[in-house]
C-alpha cells in the first residue's frame, strides 16, 4: 500500500489493514481548496494534521465543507517537501487507545501546501485577497509569535525583517501581517485570525505581535497609517482566543513497524534539518478539546458539529486557564522534568511510579483544586481525573518526559505561576503549597544536566538554557557547600515565574529543596519521599 491518491484505489487492501479511508474524492476537494481558499492554517506540524486537518476531514465527511485547509509551513520547509508532497498532502492518522487498540484512518482534507519561500509568496498574496477567505489559523508554537527578546529586545531576524519591509519579510509574523496588509488593499475585506496554539491568551498574543510590526512598518513608510485602524476594527479582523488540547506525541518506531508488516511502505519518521520528528502518520490520543471564541467577521466552518466549544472570550480563557494553570500542563511540566533526573522515557512509566504519581496529584486535584478557575461548559475535577486516571497513563502513547520539558523556562511562569499567585491574593502569600516547590526545586535541578545517579544527561532546546546554566555555574553534584546562592537571581525573576518567589515566601524552600537534591546519589529520590509521605 501506499499512501497517495493513487494508492488509495488500493481500497481493498486498505480495509483489510484496518485503515478507515475518505469516502469523498481527496483529488476533487484538492482542487477546490486551489479555487475555492477558505481556510489558511499556518504551522503544518503534528497536531495540526490530525486534530484540526481531521476536524476538516469530519466537516468534509459530513459535506458541511467542500474545500480543505491551505496548509503553510513557516519554519521547517522539509515538512512539506518531504511529508506532505510525497504523499500528496495526505496523512495517515492513528489514534493510540489506552485498551492497546489503534484506530487508523488516511485524512484527506488538506487540499494544498505551502512554505513562506520566496517561490510560494504569489500564492498566498492569490489567496489573501480572496473575498470568501473566512480565517487564517495557527499552530506555530508560542515562540513562533515571539518578536522580542527577555530584555526587551527585538530578535535580529525581527530586526532584519522590520528594516527589509513586508515584501522581504521572512519570519511567520512577519509574513501573515504582510498578507493581511494585502487583504486591506483590496478593500478592507474581514477575516478571523485564530491562534490554535497551546498558550495562555493566544489571540491576544497573535495580535500583539501582528499590531506592533505594523506600526513599525506604518513608521518606515512601508504601510498606510489606516492599516492600524483595520486591524483593530473586530468586524474587520478579528483574533479569536481559543484553547487547544490533545496529547501529540513524535511518531513511534512501532506504530511504523506495524504498519510496515500490514503491507503500507515509506512509513518510516525522519528527523528534518530543523529537528523536527515527523512522518508520514500521526500518533496521538484519542481524547481531544479546542474551545474557540465565536468571532468570525467572514464566517467559519461549522466546527460546533465535530465538538468543537463555540463560546465567548471570557469562557475560552476560563478553560484554557484551567487545563494551563491546573488540569494539565503543570502536571506535564513536574513529569517532564523528573523524568528525565530519574531516567524515564516514557511519561506512562512514570505515572506507575509511586511518588511522581503522588507528585501530579498533589499538584493538581489538591493543590490546583483550590483556586482554579471553573470554566462552566467543562468540569475541572472530570477533567484532571481523565488526565491522571486515563490519559497520562495510557502506555500505548510514546510520549517523553524529554520531549514535554523543552522550553520549560517559557512555560512554568504559567503552568506555576498562576496557583502561586491565586494563593498569594488568597492567603497573602503561598506557603501552603508543597508539591509546586517541589516541582519548581525539581526543575531547578534538572538544569544541572545530572541524572540521580550523577550520570550527565542530554538536557531539551531551551531559548534560555545558555543563560540558567551560567547561573548555576559552580553548583556541583555531591557538594551541597557548592551552593552559594546561585538560584536566587532565578528564583526572584518575575519575568519567568510571574513573581518573585521570594516575596511570594517559597523561594527559600525551592532552595531548600534543591540544595537536598544534588547532595548525594538518590538524593532527588530521597526528597520526593520525604516531602510527598
Amino acid at each position: 500500500m501506499k499512501l497517495t491518491i493513487e494508492g488509495l484505489k488500493e481500497k481493498e487492501a486498505f480495509q483489510k489493514a484496518g485503515i478507515k479511508l475518505p469516502t469523498y474524492e481527496v483529488a476533487e476537494v484538492a482542487k477546490k481548496t486551489k479555487e475555492q481558499p477558505r481556510w489558511v492554517h499556518f504551522g503544518a506540524g503534528n497536531i495540526f494534521r490530525i486534530f484540526i486537518g481531521g476536524l476538516a476531514d469530519q466537516l468534509i465527511e459530513n459535506k458541511e465543507m467542500e474545500s480543505g485547509i491551505t496548509c503553510v509551513e513557516t519554519f521547517d520547509f522539509d515538512v512539506i517537501d518531504k511529508i506532505y508532497k510525497p504523499f500528496d498532502n495526505l496523512t495517515l492518522g492513528i489514534t493510540l487507545n489506552a485498551d492497546g487498540s489503534t484506530d487508523k484512518q488516511v485524512l484527506g482534507a488538506l487540499g494544498e501546501a505551502l512554505t513562506t519561500r520566496e517561490e510560494d509568496k504569489e500564492r498566498l498574496k492569490e489567496i489573501a485577497v480572496d473575498p470568501k477567505l473566512q480565517m487564517f489559523s495557527f499552530t506555530i508554537t508560542e515562540k513562533g509569535y515571539a518578536l522580542k527578546d527577555a530584555k526587551g529586545e527585538y530578535f535580529p531576524w525581527i530586526r532584519a525583517d522590520i528594516k527589509a519591509g513586508p515584501e522581504k519579510a521572512n519570519s511567520a509574523m512577519g509574513v501573515v501581517c504582510g498578507l493581511l496588509y494585502e487583504r486591506f488593499q483590496a478593500g478592507e475585506l474581514p477575516l478571523a485570525v485564530v491562534s490554535m496554539d497551546n498558550c495562555s491568551h493566544n489571540g491576544e498574543i497573535l495580535m500583539n505581535a501582528i499590531v506592533t510590526l505594523a506600526k513599525e512598518w506604518v513608521n518606515l513608510g512601508f504601510f498606510a497609517k489606516e492599516f492600524l485602524a483595520y486591524l483593530e476594527d473586530e468586524n474587520k479582523i478579528s483574533f479569536p482566543w481559543s484553547m487547544i488540547d490533545k496529547i501529540t506525541p513524535r511518531p513511534a518506531e512501532s506504530v511504523a513497524k506495524e504498519l510496515e508488516e500490514r503491507g503500507f511502505k515509506e512509513m518510516n519518521p525522519l528527523i528534518t534539518s530543523k529537528n523536527t520528528y515527523i512522518a508520514p502518520y500521526v500518533n496521538a490520543e484519542a481524547p481531544q478539546y479546542l474551545v474557540i471564541e465565536d468571532k468570525f467577521p467572514n464566517g467559519r466552518p461549522k466546527f460546533e458539529k465535530v465538538g468543537v466549544y463555540l463560546t465567548n472570550r471570557e469562557t475560552v480563557n476560563k478553560v484554557e486557564r484551567m487545563k494551563v494553570t491546573t488540569c494539565l500542563n503543570p502536571l506535564h511540566t513536574a513529569l517532564a522534568v523528573y523524568g528525565c533526573i530519574l531516567g524515564y522515557t516514557l511519561i506512562s512509566k512514570e505515572m506507575a511510579d509511586p511518588e511522581l504519581k503522588k507528585l501530579v496529584w498533589q499538584i493538581g486535584p489538591v493543590e490546583g483544586m483550590k483556586v482554579v478557575t471553573d470554566p462552566g461548559i467543562l468540569s475541572p475535577k472530570e477533567f484532571v481525573k481523565e488526565v491522571i486516571e486515563v490519559r497520562l497513563p495510557n502506555p500505548f502513547m510514546p510520549d517523553a518526559p524529554q520531549r514535554i520539558a523543552t522550553d520549560t523556562s517559557q512555560k512554568v511562569g504559567i503552568r506555576f505561576g498562576e496557583t502561586i499567585k491565586s494563593y498569594v491574593a488568597e492567603y497573602g502569600d503561598a506557603k501552603k503549597l508543597k508539591a509546586i516547590p517541589l516541582a519548581i526545586a525539581g526543575w531547578c535541578r534538572y538544569l544541572l544536566g545530572v541524572d540521580d545517579n550523577g550520570e550527565v544527561f542530554e538536557r531539551s532546546a531551551d531559548p534560555m538554557l545558555e543563560e540558567l546554566s551560567t547561573q548555576l555555574a559552580g553548583v556541583k553534584f555531591g557538594n551541597p557547600a557548592s551552593y552559594k546562592g546561585q538560584l536566587k537571581p532565578l528564583l526572584s525573576n518575575s519575568t519567568i515565574f510571574g513573581s518573585d518567589l521570594y516575596k511570594a515566601g517559597i523561594g527559600e524552600k525551592i532552595e531548600e529543596l534543591f540544595v537536598a537534591m544534588i547532595s548525594e546519589k538518590g538524593a532527588v529520590r530521597k526528597v520526593l519521599k520525604e516531602e510527598l509521605n
